[in-house]
């Protein structure tokens, strides 16, 4: 009977744990029973609002990640829907971005739209292990300052690869620099017709881009009822410029279009009608007739089975940490949820998705109040899918080009050099090496060798420390040698410290001043360490020179100790390192260091030091 209460009263904490393990991991259940009308109108609103720019830019960003536009859409209605129910922030809208799909070019290009598929699902499973590893932790490695460079590289390679179909252009690249050459030698090939429309548009959709910051103010310095529908007028005509201008061009050339002759402008062409099909993702493919099995096709993916997956948790992230109003941002939870996105959507044939900061911050101003915006989105694509594909057939190819040009321009982070400049210059190089880099031999190649630079930068200063070494003088008049590490003591460092700190005791130190090394920056050190060390009191032993270890750790001390045993002389307080300092002048006699040991140093420290050995 006790068993069975003893049970009982274990069963509802056990229920509890899951249950609020349930909620933490599936959101929707903790809102949705408290979710209104008034939420729901809001909702509708920012929802449609958010569903009328990610059409225009679905359609252009598959075109950019080589694939037929109706990707685009089978990308934009599965993250948004899903996030629905997993999403932890409100604003975050998931489908396709200009970063994804430049990403998923590099796989597609001289392939199929499987290679596509298949890394959204791998993305989506390497994002769900690392949730459950809870190895959010690794995107803190990439610094803003690679971030910085990288993402700046990626919008000047994404606008270069739309000159092509803003000129009318018609080749083939596979990077940067390839894409560059092919325009200096097309340029001559330009169609009038495209270039007018596209630039056009471009000025047409900076112009609407800056009528939402127009304020109207009345006699009294607030906006009256009438002036506040103007500028809610002019902010909704701001937000849908994109939609705007893709229906604007798409009436003009389907008012020119004649079938028997050639169009005006370049189309998009035909969009396949209706919802991708449910089926498992391709793990295998045939290319020019050659059947490609998964893991070929895995080994073709290369890196960016593991560079798509971390930049866009990383992208993600940041955008949940934009819009969290100081509020703490769970990275598992969007890992889980991010992983999720990408596995079921490689199931209707959707490529790498994630959080597009342009559409979240369009869903943030339109009021959104639920995660529930993104279902009304989900919705308004599928119906697109079902119902609008036959127009999209003239949609012109330099609209779309306009479209994405005028959104990415603004990700080219220059105005960050100069306060970079004031506060670390350091800094400047991953960020100059990341943008040169993926500029010039790619971008997954070019953030790996970014992060490897930034952390040999971090790595710098545990290799070669700053030593500050002075002389000092004692109270009683006697003078000594003060050394200071500005670092903690790992191996890298123990033999530059040691040449350093010898170098110092005999040109400054004259061979026999006492050198006390003050260890208050010395928060850890390794066994390595403490090897170098128990060599550094030997050279003073043959020298016959005074050696004092000044306020260590008790945990630094207890691995020193492991070493060197009893030889190392150490001091906790002034006081201490004054008796010491004098005891050793008076003795004459540096080879009895170790005899020197003060009372008070063993009362105060012998015990924690023997508790950390036991433990």
């Amino acid at each position: 009977m006790s068993e069975y209460n003893g049970e009982a009263k274990y069963r509802p904490k056990r229920y509890q744990s899951i249950g609020k393990l349930f909620k933490k991991r599936v959101p929707i259940v903790s809102w949705l029973p408290k979710y209104d009308a008034d939420q729901a109108v809001s909702d509708l609103v920012a929802g449609v609002t958010v569903g009328l720019t990610v059409m225009p830019q679905g359609l252009a960003y598959a075109t950019l990640a080589g694939l037929e536009p109706q990707y685009g859409l089978y990308s934009a209605f599965a993250g948004c829907i899903v996030y629905t129910v997993f999403g932890s922030c409100k604003d975050i809208t998931i489908g396709p971005t200009a970063l994804m799909s430049l990403m998923t070019y590099q796989q597609v290009v001289n392939r199929n739209a499987d290679y596509a598929v298949l890394l959204c699902f791998l993305s989506g499973i390497l994002q769900f292990i690392m949730g459950s590893l809870k190895l959010g932790v690794l995107i803190d490695f990439i610094s803003i300052p690679v971030t910085v460079g990288f993402t700046s590289a990626t919008s000047v390679i994404i606008a270069v690869s739309q000159l092509k179909g803003l000129l009318g252009l018609k080749f083939e690249s596979s990077s940067f620099l390839d894409c560059l050459l092919k325009v200096y030698q097309n340029i001559g090939n330009y169609r009038a017709n495209d270039t007018i429309l596209g630039v056009t548009s471009i000025i047409i959709l900076l112009m609407l881009r800056k009528m939402k910051d127009i304020k109207l103010l009345g006699p009294n310095g607030k906006p009256s009822k009438k002036q506040r529908t103007i500028m809610k007028g002019l902010w909704l005509l701001s937000i849908s410029r994109n939609a705007l201008i893709v229906v604007a061009c798409s009436i003009i050339s389907y008012w020119c279009y004649k079938p028997d002759s050639e169009p005006y402008v370049t189309l998009i062409g035909k969009v396949r009608s209706g919802l991708p099909p449910l089926k498992f993702p391709p793990f295998g493919t045939e290319i020019n007739g050659i059947a490609v099995s998964f893991i070929d096709m895995c080994w073709d993916l290369g890196s960016s089975i593991i560079l798509v997956p971390v930049i866009a948790v990383l992208g993600n992230v940041a955008i949940a940490k934009a819009f969290a109003s100081g509020n703490s941002v769970d990275a598992t939870q969007e890992l889980y949820c991010l992983g999720v996105c990408n596995l079921l959507g490689s199931f209707v044939s959707s490529m790498p998705v994630t959080g597009s900061f342009s559409r979240s911050a369009v869903n943030h101003a339109s009021g959104v109040r639920t995660p529930m915006g993104g279902m009304y989105t989900g919705i308004l694509i599928i119906l697109s899918l079902s119902l609008l594909t036959p127009y999209f057939f003239f949609i012109p190819k330099a609209a779309l080009a306009a479209v994405i040009i005028s959104a990415v321009i603004f990700m080219i982070e220059y105005e960050i050099v100069k306060p970079m400049w004031k506060s670390s210059r350091k800094d400047l190089i991953p960020t100059f090496a990341t943008f040169v880099l993926c500029l010039g031999i790619g971008v997954e190649l070019g953030i790996l060798v970014g992060v490897a630079i930034n952390i040999m930068l971090l790595l710098i200063p545990s290799a070669r420390p700053f030593l500050h070494i002075e002389m000092k003088k004692l109270r009683t008049g006697l003078d000594y040698l003060l050394v200071t590490p500005e670092n903690s003591l790992y191996f890298p460092a123990v033999d530059f410290m040691r040449a350093k700190t010898d170098r110092a005791a005999v040109k400054m130190g004259q061979s026999k001043l006492p050198v006390v090394v003050d260890c208050k920056h010395i928060l850890d050190a390794d066994f390595t360490a403490a090897k170098g060390i128990a060599g550094l009191i030997m050279d003073f032993k043959r020298r016959k020179q005074p050696l004092c270890f000044y306020n260590p750790r008790i945990s630094v001390l207890a691995v020193l100790q492991g070493v060197c045993v009893d030889e190392i002389v150490h001091c906790f307080t002034y006081d201490e390192l004054e008796h010491t300092l004098n005891d050793i002048n008076s003795s004459g006699n540096p080879a009895e260091l170790k005899d020197i040991v003060h009372t008070s140093s063993e009362q105060s420290h012998e015990t924690p030091l023997l508790n950390r050995r036991q433990h």
